[in-house]
């Protein structure tokens, strides 16, 4: 998805639309997915998933490429139908209401988009507009997340001339700007040096006390560093869930990353055999 197409989505002030039903489907659960499928002509992506996230919750998404990870958090949010099955955030129906959805939700996804033309600052500040920030809160919103994700050195420049990390940490302020109750991060360590990686994870692991929180990655060491909890997804279906810890034990190594091999599959592997 471009940088354009994902800027499309307005969030107006105000009400949302009468038509729209708010079904409260779990008062624990901050985000609860149900049985969700989904398909892309013959090849079945996602395979029946089902959990919950609380507030206070940082949930860690593993899986190898191609587990259905990145699409699961993209039906959360609202940005492609489910198949089959049904997902709520803050107790809203993302299919009935998604507007509402979207307005709880901050999000950071995998491709990181954004306006490549335009300096962070106003970046940032076209972000916090179409978040329905104005005057004296968009300002406040601006210089938190500036702080937050270190961009004080680059808020001159235009988003083509960033570095990756720096890049990425732009449209990680943008998820941040209007302080959501939700935060989908697919990747967000992507691209980053060592120091900046280590930050990222103190940020995560420091918001994970008041909000609910998922973030795919492919670096067990981050889920042990940042997550309450991790669930395993290997070929769309889930295949552990638990504290790190927990899994780790399952593990005869006590490793994290040698129970992660030991419950899925691979796909170099499976071509070899053939």
């Amino acid at each position: 998805m471009g940088g354009r197409d994902y800027a499309r989505i307005r969030f107006r002030r105000g009400g949302t639309s009468a038509n729209a039903r708010r079904s409260v489907i779990s008062r624990g659960a901050v985000i609860k997915v149900e049985n969700l499928s989904k398909s892309f002509g013959p090849k079945l992506a996602v395979d029946g998933v089902s959990f919950e996230v609380g507030k206070g919750e940082v949930l860690g998404f593993l899986g190898p490429n191609g587990a259905g990870k990145s699409t699961t958090m993209r039906m959360i949010t609202g940005f492609i139908p489910p198949t089959s099955g049904r997902v709520s955030v803050c107790g809203l129906d993302v299919q009935d209401d998604p507007i509402g959805v979207k307005r709880r939700i901050g999000y950071l996804p995998e491709a990181a988009p954004s306006y490549t033309d335009m300096s962070v600052m106003s970046f940032l500040k076209f972000a916090a507009d179409m978040r329905g920030l104005a005057g004296d809160a968009r300002r406040a919103a601006v210089r938190r997340v500036v702080e937050l994700c270190h961009l004080e050195t680059v808020l001159g420049q235009t988003i083509d001339t960033l570095s990756k990390g720096f890049r990425h940490r732009t449209c990680l302020a943008q998820a941040l700007i209007h302080d959501p109750e939700v935060l989908i991060l697919d990747e967000p360590t992507d691209g980053l040096d060592p120091n900046q990686k280590h930050e990222v994870r103190t940020l995560i692991r420091r918001m994970g006390e008041n909000k609910a929180i998922v973030f795919s990655t492919h670096i067990l060491e981050e889920v042990e560093a940042a997550c309450t909890r991790a669930i395993i997804i290997d070929r769309g279906r889930i295949v552990a869930d638990g504290a790190p810890q927990e899994l780790a034990r399952r593990s005869s190594t006590g490793k994290l990353d040698d129970f992660f091999r030991s419950i899925t599959r691979s796909d170099v592997h499976e071509e070899v055999a053939a």
